[in-house]
C-alpha cells in the first residue's frame, strides 16, 4: 500500500481544513504499517511511536485491560502523539489483520517546521475536540 490517499486524510476532522497541497504533503510523510491478528499496535504506558490512520482490518482499544472502544477502516488515534512524546493512555490490539498509515511525531515535526499552516491547523482541530 502506498502513502495515504488524499481523501481518506481529508475525512479526519485534524486534517480536514489543510488544502490540496498540504495534504499532499502529509500524506508524502506517512508510512503505512502491517499488524497481524493478536498484534499490540500501541500499549499503554510505553512511550508513543506515532498517530494511526486504520486503512483495512480491525483494532480494540482497551484502557486498564478494559475494553473501550473499537477501531475500522476510517478511525484514527494517537493524535497526541504528534504533539508530545507522552506515553500511551491505551492498548490498540489487531483483532483481525490491520493496515495503517502512521505519522511519527519526528515525521510530523520536519513537515511542520516547513509548512507551520499545517501545525496551526490540526492545532486548532485538537482544541476543538478537546473543547
Amino acid at each position: 500500500m502506498a502513502a495515504a490517499p488524499l481523501e481518506v486524510l481529508q475525512r479526519v476532522p485534524l486534517f480536514a481544513e489543510l488544502d490540496p497541497t498540504e495534504l499532499q504533503s502529509l500524506s508524502d510523510a506517512m508510512q503505512t504499517r502491517t499488524f497481524s491478528a493478536g498484534e499490540q499496535v500501541t500499549t499503554e504506558g510505553a512511550s508513543s511511536d506515532g498517530f494511526f490512520i486504520v486503512a483495512d482490518g480491525q483494532a480494540q482499544v482497551t484502557v486498564d485491560g478494559q475494553l473501550r472502544a473499537l477501531v475500522s477502516p476510517g478511525n484514527y488515534f494517537g493524535e497526541i502523539a504528534l504533539l508530545q512524546g507522552s506515553e500511551r493512555t491505551a492498548t490498540v490490539t489487531a483483532t483481525s489483520d490491520l493496515e495503517c498509515y502512521v505519522l511519527t511525531p519526528s515525521d510530523f515535526r520536519t513537515l511542520v517546521e516547513s509548512n507551520p499552516a499545517i501545525a496551526w491547523n490540526v492545532l486548532q482541530s485538537m482544541t476543538e475536540k478537546l473543547g
